[in-house]
């Protein structure tokens, strides 16, 4: 397991840390090969450590996704690379206007060598701010944005979903604790958009590749922060016999964490290792987190920082990162010793697949793919 689902970006990346939701909808992508060459590489000009600005369209503390870069940041802090300064905007709809206006005052001050932020909700933003400012560096992860002043990073979300799908749909069909007769497991996303359902795609096809008669119940929130919403979906699909939960949620994910530690089933979490972060002051919802499918998004904002020290930066341009770099993956320490060693099997003969093509997962970014017809199709 250790080889495929590693918290760390291994041979791929000079630092490493430990951390653990976007997309990678089209345009010019780039797996990240070995030594690549320098293309208008180089830093921003500064001496000593870059100056970096973290723009956070929500808040820190979603136990996932920012907290992810955040923990990446700090790292290169620690390290001496950068210094940073992270501006929380809030995530819900009356925020946005914030996002606009913060990016813009940021990038008008040229104080920063850097300005870092995530998600496809901010690629449109940066997009214009990009051209606004010609001058200004931008990291953008989770998302793409095809302006000469921003390098991109983005993720297998897909592959990742295939993992846990599989993990998902073996566990419900075991004999474990907690898992009731019914083989039914639940997807609670945050927005029906194609960044999640890119996650579900994968999730769906690999529990089905597992075992083709578990079924999986997907509902969506409609947001990124509503834990209380999260929660009642997840209730109401325990109360359809769901035994395990996955959150692709941000903040409102945690939910569905707390539903799951109530009704005594297995919650998996999302973007970083959820059961250490529930550990601290909610041990009983990191007592029922098997395992966390992790985006590395820290790890990723590393990944590209090397590439910007080093001079081999491609500005424009996007690197995506898998499942071979690192870039998604699969917790393996804590509760994950709790899954049957079938599953564990199975997973290990399972990431390589996917890596090496032998096993192929659709997108959900593909406009031709029918996730609505495929999430019809298995639904209790």
């Amino acid at each position: 397991m250790k080889k495929y689902l590693s918290v760390l970006l291994a041979a791929m990346m000079v630092l490493a840390i430990m951390a653990g939701c976007g997309g990678n909808g089209g345009g010019d992508t780039t797996t990240p090969p070995a030594n690549s060459p320098a293309s208008d590489g180089g830093n921003t000009g500064s001496s000593g450590p870059l100056k970096v600005a973290n723009v956070v369209n929500g808040n820190l503390g979603d136990k996932s996704f920012f907290d992810s870069c955040e923990a990446g940041l700090k790292k290169l802090q620690d390290d001496g690379i950068i210094t940073y300064k992270t501006f929380e905007l809030g995530a819900t709809d009356a925020d946005q206007p914030k996002w606009v206006s913060t990016l813009d005052e940021l990038s008008a001050d040229a104080s920063y060598d850097l300005i870092v932020c995530g998600t496809y909700q901010m690629d449109a933003i940066l997009n214009d701010c990009a051209q606004k400012y010609p001058d200004q560096k931008y990291f953008i992860y989770d998302a793409e944005v095809a302006q000469p002043n921003v390098a991109s990073i983005t993720f297998k979300q897909n592959d990742l979903g295939y993992l846990v799908g599989t993990a998902a749909a073996l566990m419900t069909s075991s004999d474990m604790e907690k898992i009731n007769p019914e083989k039914v497991i639940g997807f609670v996303g945050g927005e029906d958009g194609p960044v999640i359902n890119d996650f579900l795609t994968g999730f769906i096809q690999g529990a089905q590749a597992a075992d083709p008669e578990v079924k999986i119940d997907t509902q969506y929130v409609g947001n990124f922060y509503d834990t209380g919403k999260g929660k009642e979906i997840a209730n109401v699909m325990i109360n359809n016999k769901c035994d395990v939960i996955w959150g692709v949620a941000g903040g409102a994910g945690n939910g569905a964490a707390e539903a799951a530690a109530e009704k005594d089933v297995w919650f998996i979490g999302v973007d970083s290792d959820q059961e250490a972060t529930f550990s601290a002051n909610q041990p009983q919802m990191a007592a029922v987190t098997i395992f966390s499918g992790l985006k590395n998004c820290g790890d990723g904002v590393i990944y590209m920082m090397n590439k910007l020290q080093d001079g081999s930066i491609e500005w424009g341009k996007t690197t995506q990162l898998g499942i071979a770099e690192g870039g998604v993956g699969l917790t393996n320490g804590g509760n994950f010793a709790k899954l049957p060693d079938n599953i564990k099997k199975a997973l290990d003969d399972v990431a390589p697949k996917v890596t090496s093509g032998e096993i192929t997962v659709d997108t959900a970014f593909d406009e031709s793919f029918d996730i609505k017809g495929l999430r019809d199709s298995v639904r209790p």
